[in-house]
């Protein structure tokens, strides 16, 4: 006869069925930490001005999208830092709400930044999306929105 009970049985079925479940929700948090850790490559990147992590997190087929500005691909954005004409003293993003959706990412949250374009500073109060893609294994963002915060 089987020496264990129907009860013991029946959770250890449970037990098991619950393992993907939870292994899920373990990516998800790693993702969701390895997201917040490029949010902060980001937001340092421009403050010191330093375009290679940017080239490295830009996935070749970005589309920037801002207010009162032309669209930018990956070239153009990265172009703007490079060539010294526009720095950014501050870039602080608050209210970060990271959601994963498997292999694509959607962070959103708002921008507080000083931009400083030919010895003119511009204070941008700002709320943005951003779009990430993980591809072999990396994240990339892949498309960044960012307009005016409404002031109510």
């Amino acid at each position: 006869m089987f020496p264990y009970s129907k009860p013991y049985i029946a959770a250890l079925i449970i037990a098991i069925s619950c393992l993907p479940a939870l292994a899920n929700r373990s990516q998800q948090s790693n993702d969701v930490a390895e997201l917040s850790r490029l949010e902060s490559v980001w937001n340092d990147a421009y403050t010191r001005g330093n375009v290679e992590p940017l080239d490295q997190l830009l996935a070749d087929d970005l589309i920037v999208t801002m207010s009162d500005m032309a669209t930018l691909d990956k070239a153009q954005s990265i172009g703007l830092l490079r060539s010294g004409h526009l720095k950014f003293p501050r870039y602080e993003t608050s209210d970060i709400r990271i959601r994963v959706y498997n292999d694509a990412a959607v962070v959103t949250g708002r921008l507080k930044r000083t931009r400083t374009v030919n010895g003119n500073n511009v204070d941008d109060d700002w709320r943005f999306t951003k779009v990430y893609v993980r591809r072999s294994g990396k994240w990339q963002v892949v498309a960044w929105h960012a307009s005016t915060n409404a002031r109510l």
